[in-house]
């Protein structure tokens, strides 16, 4: 037998202001993801006029054109897409090694040791000490100097020590331990296939730091072989803009050039965000459940 729920003013009143709210929301976080990409297209006389606004005008890919036949976009994307996947790798291991054993009740240090990453949230050496660091250990112009100062972030920690304590029971632990499980195959064959959320909640945290991330670059490394996607864009970028301000006798020109500056800035902005707005679908289901998990309680 069905049964019919009637809704009351109460909440049909909550229905309309909760779905008014995000209606709202939507249209503030849709609208600049929709001009970026309508004025990447458009044409560069159009968009410069303030003629682009809800719809792309005389449509042209000469932004693009002009941004991927630089040999060194193809290089930097390169770079890139091993530097976000090796670091992504990497800063995943170190943080479910720390937060594992922070998670933890029979660890009897693992208060202390949290207290000392805590401290790290508060206070760093700056930029100078970094650098020093980094070079006292030989990392200067290698791949290491981007992966190992950014390895860890202590409130992805924190998050994924409160997902465990919360989401993977003692019991399961004395269980594995009857059966003759060491810690080990616990951890693979428990843990891990039961982490696919919060795997899922910092691979997109750290894999998009690591593909946003241009100043360790600017700072550590001075081969251009190894610049990642970032470097090579903001340095066109600005060599567009300079053209583009750039005085001269004819006047057209100059215009032309200011033009397409505009149109590059906004290619350039899809260009860079693209591999991420891909990859976030594929792992949405899990990173809203895995961030509500880890945010439980601390």
């Amino acid at each position: 037998m069905k049964r019919f729920f009637k809704q009351s003013k109460a909440d049909i009143a909550f229905d309309i202001v909760n779905y008014s709210i995000l209606a709202v929301l939507l249209v503030i976080f849709v609208i600049p993801l929709w001009f970026v990409l309508i004025a990447s297209i458009s044409s560069p006389e159009a968009l410069y006029q303030g003629k682009v606004l809800l719809l792309p005008k005389g449509i042209t890919f000469s932004g693009y054109a002009r941004i991927l036949q630089q040999e060194e976009i193809w290089l930097g994307y390169r770079n890139s897409v091993f530097y976000t996947i090796a670091g992504t790798l990497i800063s995943l291991f170190f943080t479910f090694s720390a937060a594992y054993p922070l998670s933890r009740k029979d660890f009897k240090a693992r208060n202390i040791i949290m207290g000392f990453y805590l401290v790290t949230m508060f206070f760093n050496g700056g930029i100078i000490a970094t650098y020093l660091l980094v070079k006292s250990l030989g990392m200067l112009d290698t791949v290491w100097a981007l992966f190992l100062p950014t390895a860890v972030s202590v409130y992805n920690i924190i998050v994924t020590r409160t997902f465990f304590q919360n989401s993977i029971p003692h019991d399961l632990f004395e269980a594995a331990s009857l059966d003759g499980a060491t810690n080990m195959t616990y951890i693979t064959k428990v843990v891990l296939p039961l982490s696919k959320p919060i795997i899922a909640v910092m691979a997109l945290f750290y894999g998009v730091g690591k593909w946003n991330e241009f100043f360790n670059a600017l700072l550590y490394i001075q081969d251009r072989a190894k610049m990642p996607l970032q470097i090579f864009l903001r340095e066109f970028l600005l060599q567009s803009q300079m053209s583009a301000d750039m005085v001269g006798v004819d006047a057209r020109w100059a215009a032309e050039q200011q033009q397409t500056a505009e149109v590059i800035k906004y290619g350039i902005i899809v260009v860079a965000s693209l591999p991420v707005l891909i990859m976030y679908p594929f792992v949405q289901k899990h990173f809203v459940k895995g961030i509500m998990i880890g945010s439980v309680k601390g």
